[in-house]
């Protein structure tokens, strides 16, 4: 699952990127891979794994994992291919969620490709590229659709309806996302599309040092434009995280963010929300060996969970041996846990709730 950094030039979409991808920037032990140029695998950051690797003593731990992708600047005119247009349009395309920077800080020293600050009008100038290039999506596929339609198939004339109401809020400059069309026809009509506009997608306000705790007027600004988006607003001064990532100690970093009244760097919430926007959840294995997270899509069943281990699992499941993460703290071990009677054993209906620590037995 991939979550990609869009925004237009400028705005700070690289640093904030760069950011990610420096092993020191998140805690003391943050490991970070370049897959390409322009992507990154970062560490979810989980203080519950932490808390693990305390009681259990592994020989290692093992992090869940998201997958970042930085795309290159966007300027007006990308859906007719101006500038990298087509080429961002499809990076874009193979993303899960994206993270949209918006440049919320005022400075003389950084130009802006308008010439002027506004977050809004920024949004918008992205938006209306993304749109545009759905919209061509939407009236390709309409075309083929009215064909059969006409004959009388019911199920043609269902899917028109659904994509004519797309073309009409596309039209009027609305997201796909915030378009009103009920569940059954999204999953039906709508996500087969993979539209641009249909992403989950979380707002990143780049905001000055002075701006990193509370945030500034722009950021009201941005969270009131997108308040019917269903879409989360984050604010993080990208400026000064890179300058923590330049600290060479833990506790050189943690003083500095101490000293701006910051209990963590922003890009760990970014992280984190990054990996919520995509609908992952993480349930633990914990063993002398390993402590290790591992992600599953939020309602995956026990044995689907399993398969992430390995295929074998899946097929051959039996049974899951599961201790909620809190009933694992309290009574610091396993053992302590059965003996207190709280390891529960779930068969295959099971839904696996964020945060279990989980052992399967498999038959294959």
């Amino acid at each position: 699952m991939k979550a990609g950094i869009v925004g237009l030039p400028n705005v700070g979409k690289s640093t904030l990127f760069n950011c990610l991808s420096n092993a020191k920037a998140q805690s003391a032990n943050f490991p970070f891979c370049t897959i390409e140029p322009n992507i990154g695998v970062v560490n979810v950051p989980d203080q519950r794994l932490e808390k693990l690797e305390e009681l259990v003593n592994p020989e290692r731990v093992l992090p869940a994992t998201v997958e970042i992708v930085d795309i290159a600047g966007l300027v007006k005119g990308a859906s007719k291919g101006e500038g990298l247009g087509n080429q961002f349009l499809g990076n874009i395309r193979e993303t899960d969620a994206i993270l949209h920077v918006l440049r919320c800080f005022d400075n003389d020293n950084v130009v802006h490709v308008d010439g002027s600050v506004d977050p809004i009008r920024d949004k918008e100038t992205i938006d209306m590229e993304l749109q545009l290039k759905d919209l061509e999506s939407v009236e390709k596929k309409l075309d083929k659709v009215k064909r059969a339609a006409k004959t009388g198939n019911k199920e043609a004339q269902k899917e028109e309806a659904v994509l004519s109401a797309l073309k009409e809020g596309l039209e009027a400059g609305k997201s796909v996302r915030a378009i009103g069309v009920s569940e059954d026809d999204r999953e039906e009509f709508v996500k087969p599309l993979q539209l641009i506009t249909d992403k989950p997608v979380m707002y990143v306000c780049n905001v000055d040092e002075g701006a990193a705790v509370d945030g500034n007027a722009y950021v009201d600004k941005v969270k009131e434009a997108v308040a019917n988006e269903n879409a989360e607003v984050i604010f993080l001064a990208v400026g000064t995280e890179a300058d923590i990532t330049e600290l060479e100690t833990y506790e050189e970093r943690q003083m500095f963010l101490e000293d701006l009244g910051l209990s963590e760097p922003g890009s760990a919430k970014l992280i984190r929300g990054a990996y919520k926007l995509l609908d992952l959840e993480t349930y633990f294995t914990a063993g002398v060996k390993e402590v290790r997270a591992w992600t599953i899509p939020i309602g995956a069943t026990a044995p689907q969970a399993a398969g992430v281990i390995h295929t074998d699992f899946e097929k051959g499941f039996i049974r899951a041996e599961v201790i909620a993460y809190d009933d694992y703290v309290k009574y610091g071990s396993e053992a302590k846990v059965k003996e207190a009677g709280r390891m529960r054993v779930e068969g295959k209906e099971y839904i696996v709730k964020d945060g279990d620590v989980m052992h399967f037995r498999f038959n294959v």
